[in-house]
């Protein structure tokens, strides 16, 4: 399975002051992504940042060339996207989902179908219905398999 050309890592919200500077929602939680000289691609085309900072669960962001509150309401609503990072250490959810996943015995468990958000650990949505703790994961060959080593009876919860 090959990775995507561009990830969807954010969305511009409202403008913010009179200097240009736009509300970011973040979803990644690679912070780098805002760095200063970072180029994110939007449908309105490639948007530099200038300067970023972290505001009530946001980012407030200013890209090059928008320079007054004006611009910055152009920019309301467009996704923003870039590259994929390479980091091999990373779980990439566009790796998962497809992806066969075997326990520590080698019994395939269910294809992966969504990894949902969870605040103590995200979870591994399968077609089976099983929900598996990322923290379980312990090897993965990106979009092909994934090995989970599970508590006894993870499997067996809901199946009765």
């Amino acid at each position: 399975m090959s990775r995507p050309s561009e990830l969807e890592i954010g969305r511009v919200g409202r403008a913010h002051g009179v200097r240009g500077e736009v509300f970011v929602t973040l979803v990644t939680n690679r912070l780098e992504r805002l760095a200063p000289g970072s180029v994110l691609s939007s449908p309105r085309g490639p948007l530099e940042v200038v300067s970023s900072r972290p505001h009530r669960g946001r980012h407030l962001v200013r890209f090059a060339g928008v320079d007054d509150r004006a611009a910055a309401e152009q920019l309301t609503g467009l996704v923003l996207t870039a590259p994929p990072l390479d980091d091999p250490d990373e779980l990439w959810v566009d790796e998962l989902i497809g992806a066969v996943v075997v326990d520590a015995t080698g019994v395939e468990r269910g294809r992966v179908t969504a990894v949902v958000a969870n605040p103590a650990s995200d979870l591994l949505e399968l077609d089976t219905g099983a929900l598996v703790p990322l923290r379980f994961v312990t090897d993965h060959v990106a979009g092909e398999r994934v090995v989970v080593d599970v508590p006894d009876g993870l499997f067996e919860v809901g199946s009765t």
